[in-house]
């Protein structure tokens, strides 16, 4: 389109630059330099570009901006003022300060507007990935026929990225996978400008990135300010032509490479490393102002621009609405059932008659469990979805007969599938997929999950850890859960992973005994929606509980523990146990009461639900009287003295695994039930 840039525009801009130094100068610290000189490129998204109703920040129609350059906040801050976002200048003024809503970086369900929390750098790339899968699976669920560009679920995702962004892995792996998916409602803004915290980027960082994302099948652009570095002009046209460009193309993700000098137009500081990440002080701030034409005074500006950028926003805002309620209103006629299912999923809705699978077998992995399932959850929850780091057999996270979520032409003899499909291969890409999750999960129309391997956690901890931040429903599922994994040694057999997952706030850490706790662990994660949970599930078989007179119900595991199996009288001890080692507490149990003590057994599949209920529940299952405890985990005991108590004891490992049988190993490092006998009766 030709771009209607006037008088306005320059002036409003010059105001948000402003905005930004005296922000960041008022509370003494912050991140000036890059909303300064990208300035141009926010107020033309937000102004110009992108589908957005300043009134509703939850609007299905909207475009989704994301900041992965999350330090840089005031770009995001600014914009969302000057349109008229639910933000004022007092919360400008209010930049990193206690309760504001502008903290130091852009924080998902504190802020309006702000689609997800970023500040570690790359992460935001694979939100917007896993944000740009999502609207086309969402396409797929509720409008799949609708012609391209017609449909009310049709947006972009627009991405700002930095030289940080781009030297981190997780924007690699998310790259990558963005080109084989094709997603070609991507576009990613690359500001190259060279300067990184320590300096200019030729001491660490010398690729040629446009190559590489051409390389990755990306649609690749670059609009150059410095013009090869003899002259800087904002060229406002060839931005908008690169982005109409980027929306043209359809079968291809975009990236749009955008030369500045970090900090322009600042008259001394500009393209210095100082811009950063400090304050650049008041007489720098004087002569960018006087540059400007603007007042050298803080916060001074004339307060008309503002009042027309908001006029203008609000009116691109209702056009915008207005034209996408009478497509929805259409849809929702033409659509009953799918406007049901809609309606459910935007409420976080089960059915109520969801049904969950029980199982007879004598034994099985619980990751095969998983698998069940997913695969009985398929025809119920069509809002599910998701897949593996390249592990689909053996962490089983395929719904059996379902097909796979990829371009047709990406389809192999083994996986078919089409661009709606329900199968993500995410490759291996652990960090990639966790981000790639989390982005489909705050879209809020689906619940996705991704698996690996356990002690592959590691890869993607910054992920799980942004998940909990925010709040948002991401479901992990981790097999292969201890040193039960056997032969593949050492490497392969989690021991710290449980301890290091359960030490992040706000994620349900969820280690079922058997096929039945699995089942129900499923259906307790699902019901969950304000926080994210990892699965923990076993790679070898496991003896199923057969539940009746003697052993409790299943549906204890939606408690967090539950009294498994109850002492033969007066309790004397309790073997609290989670996983595999369920089976061995059992055991144990039987040769303790066969010597006339007293035990109960006590299954923790999940220690934060356990910690949750009420103080009467809690003391129900584990009194206080009692304090002859031993907890059992093939893992190590860090975080058990919360449930053993000082005069109990740990059944733990405390150093690495080794190359053997699982059973072999559980047997050298004492998971038998002669051993934790042994231990309970030294508690006794």
């Amino acid at each position: 389109m030709t771009l209607d840039w006037t008088d306005l525009d320059s002036r409003a801009v010059d105001v948000a630059r402003v905005l930004a130094v005296d922000a960041v100068e008022k509370v003494g610290n912050g991140h000036p330099g890059t909303p300064v000189s990208l300035a141009p490129l926010a107020h033309l998204l937000y102004q110009k570009v992108m589908k957005l109703d300043p009134t509703d920040d939850l609007w299905l129609g909207r475009d989704r901006f994301v900041l992965s350059v999350g330090h840089a906040s005031l770009v995001q801050y600014v914009q969302l003022y000057m349109a008229g976002c639910d933000m004022e200048l007092d919360d400008i003024k209010s930049l990193r300060t206690w309760g504001s809503k502008t903290p130091g970086h852009p924080e998902y369900h504190h802020t309006k507007f702000v689609e997800c929390t970023t500040g570690p750098l790359g992460a935001g790339v694979s939100n917007a990935v896993g944000m740009a899968m999502a609207a086309r699976k969402e396409r797929g669920l509720f409008d799949p026929d609708a012609p391209a560009g017609e449909s009310p679920f049709d947006r972009m995702i627009y991405c700002v990225a930095g030289d940080g962004c781009l030297q981190e892995g997780i924007s690699s792996e998310a790259s990558s996978l963005a080109a084989t998916q094709k997603l070609g409602n991507l576009v990613l803004f690359y500001d190259d400008n060279r300067i990184t915290i320590e300096g200019g980027t030729p001491i660490a960082f010398t690729e040629d990135v446009a190559a590489r994302y051409a390389a990755y099948g990306w649609h690749v652009q670059h609009v150059d300010w410095t013009n090869g570095g003899t002259e800087y002009r904002e060229d406002m046209d060839a931005l908008q032509t690169a982005i109409d460009e980027a929306r043209k193309v359809t079968d291809r993700p975009s990236f749009i490479r955008l030369t500045t000098i970090i900090g322009w137009p600042m008259p001394n500081k500009a393209g210095d490393e100082s811009v950063h990440g400090s304050k650049i002080g008041a007489e720098e701030i004087t002569a960018l102002k006087a540059e400007l034409g603007l007042p050298d005074e803080p916060f001074a500006f004339d307060t008309d621009i503002v009042e027309q950028t908001r006029a203008n926003a609000a009116e691109r805002g209702k056009t915008a609405r207005e034209a996408w309620e009478e497509k929805f209103a259409t849809w929702k006629k033409s659509n009953p059932e799918r406007s049901e299912l809609l309606e459910r999923v935007r409420a976080h809705k089960l059915p109520e008659d969801l049904s969950l699978p029980v199982f007879s077998e004598e034994k099985m992995s619980t990751r095969k469990a998983s698998g069940e399932v997913l695969s009985a959850l398929a025809p119920q929850l069509p809002e599910l979805w998701g897949g593996s780091a390249d592990l689909a057999g053996s962490n089983n996270t395929t719904m059996k007969g379902e097909p796979s979520f990829l371009p047709t032409s990406r389809q192999t003899a083994g996986w078919r599938g089409n661009e709606y499909g329900r199968t993500i291969h995410f490759g291996i890409r652990e960090h990639a997929m966790g981000g790639i999750v989390n982005g489909i999960s705050v879209s809020g129309l689906t619940r996705p999950y991704g698996g690996t391997f356990l002690v592959f956690s590691d890869y993607m901890r910054g992920a799980v850890r942004l998940a909990a931040i925010m709040g948002t429903p991401s479901i992990f599922v981790w097999t292969h859960d201890s040193v039960g994994v056997g032969e593949d040694g050492p490497t392969h057999q989690p021991v710290e992973h449980l301890a290091a997952l359960r030490a992040i706030p706000g994620l349900d850490v969820v280690r079922p005994a058997d096929a039945n706790e699995t089942a129900v662990a499923w259906g307790e994660i699902l019901r969950r929606k304000d926080n994210p949970s990892g699965l923990i599930l076993s790679r070898q078989d496991i003896r199923n509980v057969e539940r009746g007179e003697e052993f409790n119900s299943a549906e204890g595991v939606a408690n967090g523990a539950y009294v498994l199996r109850e002492a033969s009288g007066d309790v004397q001890l309790i073997l609290i146990a989670t996983g595999s080692e369920v089976a061995v507490a059992l055991d144990a149990q039987d040769r303790l009461e066969a010597q006339g003590i007293s035990t109960r057994v006590v299954s923790m599949p999940c220690q934060e639900w356990f910690d949750a209920m009420d103080a009467e529940y809690r003391e129900s299952v584990l009194p206080s009287e009692v304090t002859a405890r031993v907890s059992v985990e093939a893992g190590v005991a860090m975080g058990w003295s919360t449930y053993v108590g000082g005069a109990g004891a740990t059944v733990s490992i405390e150093h690495f695994g080794a190359s053997a049988s699982g059973a072999k190993c559980f047997e050298e490092f004492g998971f038998t039930g002669d051993h934790v006998a042994e231990v309970a009766q030294s508690v006794l």
